[in-house]
C-alpha cells in the first residue's frame, strides 16, 4: 500500500511538472508570437511611411524637367548647369527606384541620400542662375512652378521625418532585449534613415523670386 501511494505520489508530482513545463512553453510561444507580430506591424509601417516619401519623390522629379524647360530659353548660355540639374535629377530617380524594391536597406538609402544630395545642390546651383534674369524670375509659369515645387519640398521634408520616427522606432524594437532573440531568429534586418548627409541639403532649394 505505501509503495502503490508513493508510485501516485511521484506520478502525480511529474505530471505536474509535465504540466509546469508545458505552461512555460506555451507562455514562451505566445509572447514571441507577440512580439514577432509587433516587430511585422513595426516593419510595415517604416515600408508605408517610406512609400509616402516616394510618391513626393516621383512628383518631385516630374516637375524638375518643367522647370528646366522655364529656363532654359533665357539662359540658353548655362548649358552645363542646366544638364547637371537633369544628370542629378535622372541619378536621384535611380536611386529613389531601388530603394522603393527594398526601404531600409542600408545600402540602398545610402544611395539614395546620396543622390538626393547632389540633386539638391544642383537645384541650388540653378536657383542662384536664375537671380541674375529679372524677366525669369517675373514668368508666371516660373512662378506657378515655384509654388509647386516649394509644396513638394515640404512634403518631402514632413514625409522624411514620419519615415525616420518610423525606423527608429523599428529598430529600438529589434535591439531591445529580449525581443532581439526573435529578432535574430526570423530576420528582421536594421533599417536605414533618410538623413541629411551635408549643409547644402538642410533646406530645400530657395525658389523664391
Amino acid at each position: 500500500m505505501n509503495f502503490a501511494s508513493s508510485m501516485f505520489a511521484a506520478v502525480g508530482t511529474a505530471g505536474a511538472i509535465l504540466i509546469a513545463v508545458l505552461a512555460v512553453v506555451v507562455l514562451l510561444a505566445l509572447w514571441a508570437i507577440g512580439v514577432y507580430n509587433s516587430l511585422v506591424r513595426s516593419r510595415n509601417n517604416y515600408k508605408n511611411a517610406f512609400a509616402q516619401i516616394d510618391v513626393q519623390l516621383k512628383r518631385r522629379y516630374d516637375l524638375i524637367p518643367n522647370l528646366v524647360e522655364a529656363v532654359k530659353g533665357y539662359m540658353g548660355h548655362e548649358r552645363e548647369t542646366l544638364e547637371n540639374v537633369i544628370k542629378a535629377r535622372n541619378l536621384a530617380m535611380g536611386a529613389q527606384q531601388a530603394a522603393s524594391q527594398n526601404p531600409g536597406d542600408p545600402a540602398a538609402m545610402q544611395q539614395l541620400n546620396g543622390a538626393e544630395g547632389q540633386l539638391t545642390s544642383a537645384l541650388s546651383r540653378l536657383m542662384v542662375v536664375c537671380e541674375a534674369y529679372p524677366d525669369l524670375k517675373a514668368n508666371q509659369n516660373m512662378l506657378e512652378l515655384q509654388e509647386e515645387l516649394t509644396s513638394t519640398e515640404n512634403k518631402v521634408a514632413f514625409a522624411r521625418q514620419a519615415y525616420n520616427d518610423s525606423v527608429t522606432s523599428y529598430n529600438n524594437m529589434r535591439e531591445v532585449f529580449p525581443a532581439s532573440m526573435v529578432a535574430g531568429m526570423f530576420g528582421f534586418s536594421p533599417a536605414a534613415l533618410m538623413e541629411i548627409e551635408n549643409k547644402e541639403e538642410r533646406s530645400a532649394p530657395k525658389i523664391s523670386f
